[in-house]
């Protein structure tokens, strides 16, 4: 083997080191972005769930935007004013109280509560429900179906079906909002915390036929948007509906109705 060549390779792979060293240390000095130091300090602020209550992908997402000016400091609903506060100092801002909210499922039909077509005993997930016989076993195809889709969903361990029928833990519930999506009925939303009285109901059947599925089922029969004094109560196709914001929670509407389809909170 000639020595020289060998000593020639060697020199050239050293000075293709040397520039290619030379060179990602002049790249990175101008191609260098400078990143915003309070980006770290709002992303260690957040809780860390990632789970997309914000509307952003993630904490990190959430954390660009804040800094960016793109999204308020209180935007987080898992962290609430507390960490509302932590950002707002980080940013200089002055935190604004949010209004915490909490979900809230259209139905309270229990098992003995409301009837059934069949038995069921496939996959016990609600969103598999609509490839069955009427949409599920409940004549009511307005109701909670009670197979936890929105439980797996839920982080917090605040959602659990008791007695066939989805009940929210208001003190563990972040309104994060997944439950909201994971309910192929429609039967989650996010209501103030504050709110007092509901409708637990969500069928839009006639009286006659949702009194012959579900003893617990809204007939629209408008006593409580008659008694309303602020009109907080409206009813329409045959199901009530309660405006937190007009709601001043006398509690009125909750005792007028003859079927307790609204529900004291």
């Amino acid at each position: 083997m000639d020595f020289n060549g060998v000593m020639l390779s060697v020199a050239i792979l050293g000075g293709v080191g040397v520039f290619v060293g030379i060179f990602l240390g002049i790249a990175t000095k101008v191609f260098k972005v400078d990143v915003d130091k309070r980006l770290e300090d709002v992303v260690n602020a957040l809780p860390g769930n990632n789970c997309g209550g914000c509307g952003y992908p993630g904490c990190e997402g959430l954390a660009n935007a804040i800094v960016k000016g793109e999204a308020p400091v209180n935007q987080c609903p898992v962290g609430g004013d507390k960490v509302a506060r932590v950002i707002a100092e980080i940013m200089g801002e002055e935190a604004k109280e949010s209004e915490r909210k909490v979900a809230f499922v259209a139905c309270k039909a229990t098992c003995d509560d409301v009837t059934k077509d069949y038995n069921y005993y496939g996959i016990e997930d609600c969103r598999m429900l609509s490839f069955v016989p009427n949409g599920g076993p409940k004549s009511c195809n307005y109701g909670c179906l009670g197979f936890g889709s929105c439980v797996k969903a839920c982080e917090f361990d605040a959602i659990h079906v008791i007695d066939g029928v989805a009940v929210v833990d208001r003190e563990k519930c972040k309104a994060c909002g997944k439950c909201v999506a994971a309910c192929p009925k429609n039967l989650i939303s996010l209501i103030p915390y504050d709110a007092k009285y509901q409708v637990a109901c969500s069928n839009k059947e006639k009286g006659p036929v949702t009194m012959a599925q579900c003893k617990t089922g809204c007939i629209g029969c408008s006593l409580c948007a008659r008694n309303c004094e602020v009109k907080a109560v409206t009813v329409q196709d045959f199901n009530a509906t309660i405006d937190p914001e007009l709601c001043v929670n006398c509690g009125t509407c909750f005792e007028k109705c003859p079927k307790k389809s609204i529900v004291k909170l």
